[in-house]
């Protein structure tokens, strides 16, 4: 008995389910494959997914080159489209339009890295003596640049994620964050992170959590205390750059590029990189010694006489 296809709605709300139960994707992540399926949806209009063949798959790319779409973002949707329709291949026998569609080339990017001191600067204008609630911004600028976190990880911590480890070289502050897929990690944290974050605990915390005491698991409060969010943390690191008067572009997750070059400039091994920022493959950290390859390249050039 073949099993009838599926309407758009029902498909797409079947991967969704699967990418969140079985994979345990984070609820970013499914946004973005949710907002691209709603884009080959709207696209196919009143078409049935038994309907489409790979010259349906080659007219929506199209599409999106039309839109002026970039080419990272079209092999993105293209990910998420083959993702889609292998998993109604194995759900429903949908035949996969997309097994002859191959991704575009588009040039590799490297991440952009702040200089140290572009980070310090951030960190020292996150502060105002006037507004202690301050000490918390500066905590978390801190962290992010101490333990390489995602923004998510970042506003996922909670107070007994911090532990004090004993090594031989004394105590050491450690954290457990929580990555992509619920993959958790530990990294240790230096030690201006580690008073920073003491500080806010002593002088701001306990005042912030008497506002919603229920929250007092969670470790960076907002003003009427609760959980910071993520919209706060990227408007708080917008804000430092801008004080800072730093123009580039600027968010969380340039902490976490920079927290990798930096480690990487100054000798760590690649494999402890790769575990300190919890990728899942050495491959996605060696985006990072291009940076650092890219530096060397251009000192040589600059510095010896027969370079060019």
């Amino acid at each position: 008995m073949v099993t009838p296809a599926p309407s758009f709605d029902l498909a797409a709300s079947s991967f969704l389910n699967h990418l969140q139960i079985e994979r345990g994707l984070a609820a970013n992540s499914i946004a973005a494959y949710r907002r691209d399926l709603n884009k080959f949806q709207l696209f196919l209009d009143s078409t049935a997914l038994s309907a489409v063949f790979p010259e349906t798959i080659s007219a929506f790319e199209s599409s999106l080159r039309e839109a002026k779409l970039s080419i990272a973002s079209i092999n993105r949707i293209d990910s998420t489209l083959r993702s889609f329709f292998k998993h109604l291949q194995q759900e429903y026998g949908l035949a996969d339009p997309t097994l002859e569609i191959a991704p575009s080339k588009s040039a590799r990017r490297l991440p952009k890295a702040l200089t140290i001191n572009q980070i310090l600067s951030m960190i020292d204008a996150a502060y105002r003596e006037s507004d202690p609630i301050t000490l918390r911004d500066q905590a978390m600028l801190e962290l992010l640049y101490s333990s390489g976190a995602r923004v998510s990880e970042l506003i996922g911590i909670n107070i007994n994620d911090l532990n004090v480890a004993q090594t031989a070289d004394g105590e050491i502050t450690t954290l457990k964050l929580r990555g992509k897929g619920s993959k958790e990690r530990i990294v240790p944290l230096g030690s201006f992170a580690t008073k920073a974050i003491n500080d806010y605990c002593v002088r701001v915390r306990p005042d912030l959590l008497a506002k919603n005491p229920r929250n007092n698991a969670a470790l960076f409060l907002n003003s009427r205390g609760g959980r910071i969010s993520r919209q706060s943390a990227w408007q708080m690191v917008l804000d430092a750059a801008r004080v800072a008067g730093i123009t580039e572009h600027v968010s969380p997750h340039v902490f976490r590029h920079s927290y990798a070059t930096h480690l990487l400039d100054g000798g760590a091994d690649i494999r402890v990189v790769q575990e300190l920022l919890g990728h899942a493959s050495v491959t996605t950290t060696q985006i990072y010694t291009l940076i650092t390859i890219d530096k060397v390249r251009e000192s040589y050039s600059m510095a010896h006489p027969r370079a060019k």
